[in-house]
């Protein structure tokens, strides 16, 4: 009724010798208890808590050995953990109840305890105890996740523990040199994703390119990401680091930008409200130039076979022939190679989507044979409707 643990009444502890001899020649089944002593109290020094004091007189007998013969976890982790020489155990706040019997059972046996040290619970961000319904919980699951396994040691040391300065990242070396137990605190720590996703991020853009890539190209050919028989994707791999390392958040995320990479909205995107000024201002005169260097004169069909790298050359030299510059060119020339008003240098992006095709498992991927048909047919469109509307006025 009081909220408190229920006591072992003692029922066995003071019967008699005959009424304990009854019982066994009986065969019942029998626990073993530990005898507690009445009225003393038990002190240990927590390195994170300090001093932390019980009254037996909350415990009652405890078992030791149940009635199927085997030991309880108390007692075992007790004798385990001296025959090891534990100098130290390190655990959760919810152990603090079992270090009571520990101690008395080191007591007992003439053993000296360890240094105990009992750390605050991680809260998820509603202060509620974490679990599977706040995302990943153990080490395996967010290295599927794609996280770097010295981002995720350097933000859990973080939690409840800091070094009494701002600094943020630490190395394993640095953490093994400044990691002590008085500076955990007695608070509960708060999991929060979205500092771990910077700190992440952090870590992969201190990464060496190549080794971000060898990482990279592992956890494609895991996903299926790449085709059998395309290695490393070198090919695409140096490009796509140079353009998305910055803005990766976690490895799994680069399947994702490639994909989005090799998709070509233009439909959608030229029916957008955010089109309507650039369509208005020579869209298509830029599209047909574009498509008739591919499929008339082939000179663009050439250059993005044979020569991805020299886009940015050839696209200068088609705004002096248009007469066109700066955004008036610029712009046009996104919408026409990527379907999209934004994203990464349209150059970078010829270039990975042409190499692409070939290496690359996704649903996702227009190849730049079929960006141009499409874009053919807009334009074919266009042109159609355009003359009309001429004829009709």
């Amino acid at each position: 009724a009081e909220g408190k643990p229920p006591i072992y009444s003692g029922k066995w502890a003071r019967a008699s010798e005959e009424e304990v001899e009854a019982e066994l020649a009986k065969g019942t089944p029998f626990a073993v208890r530990f005898r507690v002593p009445q009225d003393e109290l038990v002190t240990i020094q927590d390195s994170i808590r300090g001093e932390v004091t019980w009254n037996t007189n909350t415990l009652g007998d405890f078992i030791i050995m149940r009635s199927n013969g085997l030991p309880v976890y108390n007692f075992c982790v007790a004798v385990d953990d001296a025959d090891m020489r534990i100098s130290h155990v390190v655990r959760a706040e919810e152990h603090l109840p079992n270090t009571l019997r520990q101690v008395l059972i080191y007591n007992a046996l003439g053993l000296t305890p360890p240094q105990f040290a009992h750390c605050s619970l991680i809260l998820a961000p509603d202060r509620s105890k974490l679990s599977k319904r706040h995302g990943a919980t153990s080490v395996g699951e967010f290295e599927d996740e794609g996280y770097l396994s010295e981002a995720l040691m350097n933000y859990l040391a973080l939690l409840g523990w800091n070094d009494g300065t701002e600094q943020e990242i630490f190395s394993k070396e640095e953490l093994v040199d400044k990691f002590s137990l008085e500076r955990i605190t007695k608070s509960a720590a708060i999991f929060d994703k979205q500092k771990l996703n910077w700190m992440n991020s952090q870590y992969i853009r201190q990464l060496d390119q190549q080794a971000l890539g060898a990482m990279l190209a592992r956890l494609w050919q895991q996903q299926g990401f790449l085709k059998e028989g395309s290695g490393d994707g070198e090919e695409v791999m140096p490009k796509f680091v140079e353009i998305f390392q910055e803005a990766l958040i976690t490895l799994n995320q680069s399947v994702d930008e490639f994909n989005t990479l090799l998709q070509y909205p233009l439909a959608s995107t030229l029916e957008s409200k955010k089109a309507k000024k650039c369509i208005e201002g020579g869209f298509f005169d830029v599209a047909k130039y574009i498509v008739d260097s591919y499929f008339v004169s082939g000179e663009f069909k050439e250059l993005v076979e044979t020569n991805p790298e020299g886009f940015k050359d050839w696209m200068k030299a088609a705004g002096k022939e248009m007469g066109k510059k700066g955004k008036d060119l610029f712009l046009p020339m996104r919408i026409c190679m990527t379907g999209c008003m934004q994203g990464p240098d349209v150059g970078d992006q010829v270039f990975l989507v042409n190499k692409a095709e070939p290496l690359i498992a996704s649903d996702d991927l227009v190849s730049f044979a079929d960006r141009m048909a499409l874009l053919r047919q807009l334009t074919e469109e266009h042109s159609k409707s355009t003359v009309e509307v001429t004829t009709n006025a």
